[in-house]
């Protein structure tokens, strides 16, 4: 029993796949009293793609069918989103997104997979606080497009995991809940690495949020800066030089033997707060 009467948790996400399933998993669990869901108009005109944007969807076809077969297998598992308020919006940081939560009255806001959320959504009137799902592990990886595949490109495979923070106006820098290393045993294929990442981001999201519930008050959250400065990537750093070395990073993760990474795991200062 929660120690208030049925908490009012708001989530505001991004429209793929792999945020529909959040949400479910999340209502079926705890219950949302509403969603914002943000989907940015794309250009989708031929002459806005380039020559060298279709070379890299055919030269690095494993990255592109992993994402999306990924996508897929959240699509068929969950085809509709809970049945609860949605506001569909084009951008997370208008003012319509603001005012259909705070009629809400939430206690705890939960984001993930949005655009970065501006200062004036921040200030959202909620009971508990906003909360950020990122599936990285903060401080060490940040940004994006996906931390799992910068951490294969750059061979610290012991840096693949998930964090649950307070959001602030940097990318991925709120004061950590939670922090994790996903679970992996070296065997699994490219697709297998993400799905399970991603089903552990969901699990950690799901869990924080039951703790903070439980105790109705913001747990002691740990400033990242106190303990490590890590690494910030950006999509533009996303070219072909990167995804080759992601591809390369992956067969040498396959090949290394895992007890080499896990002793690196031990190392990682990780958080748990309570």
């Amino acid at each position: 029993m929660w120690p208030m009467n049925k908490p009012n948790i708001i989530l505001w996400c991004g429209h793929q796949a792999n945020q529909k399933a959040l949400a479910n998993k999340l209502h079926a669990a705890i219950g949302l009293s509403g969603i914002v869901l943000e989907n940015p108009q794309r250009a989708t005109s031929f002459n806005k793609i380039t020559l060298t944007r279709i070379y890299q969807r055919i030269r690095f076809n494993k990255l592109h069918k992993t994402w999306y077969g990924l996508l897929n297998k959240y699509e068929r598992k969950y085809p509709a989103w809970p049945d609860v308020p949605i506001l569909n919006t084009g951008n997370i940081n208008n003012d319509e997104v603001r005012r259909f939560s705070e009629q809400l009255k939430p206690d705890v806001i939960l984001v993930s997979g949005t655009r970065l959320v501006k200062q004036k959504n921040l200030k959202t009137s909620v009971n508990i606080g906003i909360m950020n799902l990122h599936t990285g592990l903060s401080p060490y990886v940040k940004g994006g497009p996906n931390c799992t595949n910068w951490c294969f490109a750059t061979g610290n495979y012991h840096l693949i995991g998930n964090s649950v923070m307070w959001i602030d106006a940097g990318i991925d820098s709120g004061n950590l809940i939670k922090t994790e290393t996903t679970n992996l045993n070296g065997t699994e294929t490219f697709f297998e690495v993400h799905y399970k990442v991603m089903e552990h981001a969901h699990q950690m999201y799901i869990d924080s949020l039951n703790r903070i519930l439980k105790i109705n008050h913001k747990v002691n959250a740990v400033d990242q800066k106190s303990f490590a400065k890590g690494k910030l990537y950006t999509n533009k750093m996303w070219d072909g030089s990167a995804k080759r070395k992601c591809l390369k990073g992956y067969k040498k993760f396959k090949k290394m033997p895992y007890h080499e990474i896990e002793k690196k795991k031990s190392n990682l200062f990780l958080v748990n707060s309570s």
